[in-house]
């Protein structure tokens, strides 16, 4: 199936750039192009478009502003930016509404990547209002004790980065997070990170209590009585997983880098059961029933209750919030590999 993609930018070289760049793709992709963020909602009120890619800064409506709009008419759209600058303002207004964050000068070959792994992982889901909820998200709830625990430490005037590190580290929903800011183009790195604790070092105090406080990034998980989740068992069963991950990679002899990587997709390998568990309650304690009461695995019930697994939810999302290939996948076959 054909997808469909609108390009946002005041400078019209660069959109011929682009348009140049992904030509071969013309048999797959429709492609629009508007130099304006006022002129964007115009075409995308004729039709919607799997993805909106925007320019940052842009005179009138910038493309914070431009995907806020988006995000509220059109949830399911795939939201991406695109900045030469690295402005705190900035990551504070976009974050929200963004998926990913892409850097200039535009490299063609990595945006074309970017959309394609994109596209593929919305071909996971097959449900439409999953599809809507999961693009929707903002953030991942924590566990509560965690998220207190943060907020306390955030205000104290004897903050560190290490206590903030080991804090975010031990929750699955704050290291989520983490990995899609500290891995955006937004911090210019020239590796992806995927230690939580050197992730809180490199956003530093100022960013992540701008973050918790302001835009609010991450919050407290409140569905506990009515889900059937055990958030408190959940975090555990991860944060082992995580850890026995991490014990086989290096057993292996595998590189620092290729363990850390199996670190965080043992800890997110179940995030899907916190996104449903949060966001779909009640369905969510239908799948867990099912599961107990007809003897099968907790995926098989909730492909039959819901129509997807806690896998490809969790796949999906950490692969919109452009995460490494090899955790996406990692946590997209866990249950079949």
């Amino acid at each position: 199936m054909r997808k469909g993609i609108l390009f946002v930018d005041d400078e019209p070289e660069l959109l011929r750039g682009i348009r140049r760049s992904l030509f071969e793709m013309t048999s797959e992709w429709d492609m629009e192009f508007a130099d304006s963020g006022q002129k964007a909602l115009e075409v995308l009120e004729k039709a919607p478009f799997d993805a909106i890619v925007s320019d940052m800064r842009m005179p009138g409506m910038d493309g914070a502003d431009l995907l806020k709009e988006v995000a509220k008419r059109f949830p399911s759209s795939i939201r991406i930016i695109l900045s030469g600058y690295s402005d705190e303002k900035m990551i504070m207004k976009s974050i929200g509404q963004t998926h990913q964050f892409l850097a200039k000068p535009l490299n063609g070959k990595e945006l074309q990547e970017t959309l394609a792994r994109a596209f593929a992982l919305r071909d996971i889901l097959t449900d439409t209002k999953l599809k809507t909820l999961i693009s929707d998200l903002r953030s991942l709830p924590s566990l509560p004790t965690l998220y207190q625990e943060l907020m306390l430490e955030l205000q104290s005037p004897d903050v560190t980065m290490q206590k903030l590190g080991e804090i975010i580290s031990r929750d699955i929903g704050m290291t989520a997070k983490m990995m899609q800011l500290v891995n955006s183009a937004f911090f210019g790195l020239p590796v992806h990170v995927s230690d939580p604790m050197h992730a809180a070092k490199l956003l530093g105090p100022v960013i992540l209590r701008a973050l918790v406080l302001s835009v609010q990034v991450f919050s407290k998980f409140d569905r506990v009585d009515s889900c059937g989740l055990s958030i408190e068992k959940f975090t555990n069963h991860s944060l082992a997983v995580a850890s026995i991950a991490k014990h086989i990679a290096i057993s292996e002899n595998q590189s620092k880098k290729i363990a850390d990587d199996a670190l965080i997709a043992g800890m997110l390998h179940d995030v899907g059961k916190l996104i449903l568990a949060q966001n779909l309650p009640e369905t969510y304690y239908k799948a867990i029933a099912c599961a107990e009461d007809n003897n099968i695995t907790i995926w098989e019930a909730e492909q039959s209750t819901i129509g997807a697994t806690h896998a490809e939810v969790g796949a999906y999302l950490l692969g919109l919030w452009g995460l490494p290939d090899r955790i996406v996948e990692a946590v997209a076959f866990h249950h079949r590999p």
